[in-house]
This record gives structure tokens, sequence and C-alpha cells, in this order.
């Protein structure tokens, strides 16, 4: 072979070599760049911005909050309509902007605090085992008052009822809270219609309502979201939760 063919030669497999890595070059790209829009579509496409043309559900949550009241209320209206329309804007709010830590050790972390909230359609109040420090907290009986001027319902669920009665806010109407603590709601607010907790599970008297809390809360959140949507939007959100599920059970 002669100089001239060995050069061509050498030439053709320099620019194949070439060719092969600027393709693995851009292939790496595209799968890094792919690899990053996949990572940004799981940390953003859960994301609701709020949006202030649909009713607003407020979450309130403090210290040592049952977190299943809170959940309940959050896994019925967060859910669209059965065409896929978001029905409501479901927004936590707390003191401070400060994680809370609930009852059962989990950090939930609020949307808004009792400055920056905005005008709430309904309001859900939830309980914790100890309700001493809630009730003696003026800032959240305070909030309560509030924002019960500004809502079209507001419920509570289990001890929750107690903050309820503290603000004064239901005096006259019927209320349950959990099982076993009617007597004593009674005795420290004797203006509440308190229900027999032992057979009531859940309560609405005009713009109020309760239930005796824990998974209870499903109660109070599906009779509502009935009362703001339809009865098929509930059905919808009863089959989606797969609540029948749950009531038919069996070992």
């Amino acid at each position: 072979m002669n100089k001239l063919h060995l050069g061509i030669t050498f030439l053709c497999i320099a620019l194949l070599i070439s060719c092969n890595k600027d393709k693995t070059d851009k292939s790496t790209k595209t799968e890094s760049k792919d690899s990053i829009k996949t990572e940004s579509d799981t940390l953003t496409k859960h994301l609701r911005p709020f949006d202030p043309k649909l009713p607003t559900i407020g979450l309130l949550m403090y210290n040592g909050v049952l977190q299943s009241e809170v959940i309940a209320t959050s896994d019925v209206f967060a859910k669209a309509s059965e065409s896929g329309e978001r029905l409501f804007n479901v927004i936590s709010i707390a003191q401070t902007k400060n994680p809370i830590t609930t009852e059962e050790g989990m950090h939930f972390v609020p949307d808004y605090t009792f400055e920056n909230c905005p005008k709430l359609t309904a309001l859900f109040v939830p309980s914790a085992y100890d309700m001493y420090a809630q009730v003696h907290n003026k800032e959240i009986v305070d909030f309560i008052i509030k924002k019960n001027k500004e809502t079209t319902y507001t419920v509570s669920n289990c001890a929750g009822a107690q903050l309820i009665g503290e603000s004064g806010i239901a005096d006259g109407k019927k209320i349950v809270t959990w099982i076993g603590g009617g007597e004593q709601l009674q005795k420290d607010y004797p203006n509440l219609k308190v229900q027999d907790d032992g057979a009531v599970t859940f309560v609405e008297d005009g713009k109020f309502s309760s239930s005796n809390g824990n998974l209870a809360s499903y109660i109070s959140a599906l009779n509502l979201v009935e009362k703001m949507t339809n009865p098929e939007h509930r059905k919808f959100v009863e089959s989606y939760l797969y609540l029948e599920r749950l009531q038919d059970w069996k070992e």
C-alpha cells in the first residue's frame, strides 16, 4: 500500500471515530437532559398554585394534631372531578410558618400562617389528644372566630369541638365530639347542644358540622364535598378512595 492510500485509510478511520464519538456525546447529553426533565417533573407536577376563582378549604394545624384528621379532609377535597377538573384550593394553616409535628411524629409544613391566610370557604378544626395548649392559645381561638365570620362552613372533628366551644361561635348549635368526651364538653361549654357521642358519629346544624374524628373525619369531609358539589362527585371520590373495600372488609 503506498503512502497516499495509507493516509486516506487513516483519515477515514479518524473521521469514523470522531463521528461515533459525536453521536455518543449527543446521546449522553440528551439522556442527561431527559433525566433532569424527569426529575423536575417529579418535583413539580403535584404542585397546585392557589387559584382565587376556586373555593378554599382551610385545614387548621398545630403541634400534636392528629394527622388522620388533616389527611382525611385533604384526601376528599383534593380529588379532581371525574373529568379531571380541579374543584378546590386545599390549604394548611398554622400559627407560624415553622413545620408542625403531629401526634404521630410526622412533620407538616403549613401553606399559610394566621397572618397571611386567604379567605376561606370552609375551615376544618382538628383535634389532639391533649387540647389544653390549644384551648388556652388565644391566637388559635381568635383565628377561628375571625375565619368563622367569612366561612360558609365550619367543621370540627373529635376534640376540635373544644376549640369551637372555647370560641363561642357555635353556641346554641348541635355538636358531637370524640367517643367518651361529650359529658365533659357539655360541662365546659354549656351553651353547646352536645350530642350523645356513643350514638352519634356526625351531626350538622346550620353552617356547623362535627364528627367523632379520626377516620370518622372522612364522613364530615364527604358530607361537605357533596353539599359543595353534588352526590355524583361524592360517589366518585368514595370510589377513588376504595371506601367500599374498607366497609366490606373481612378477615
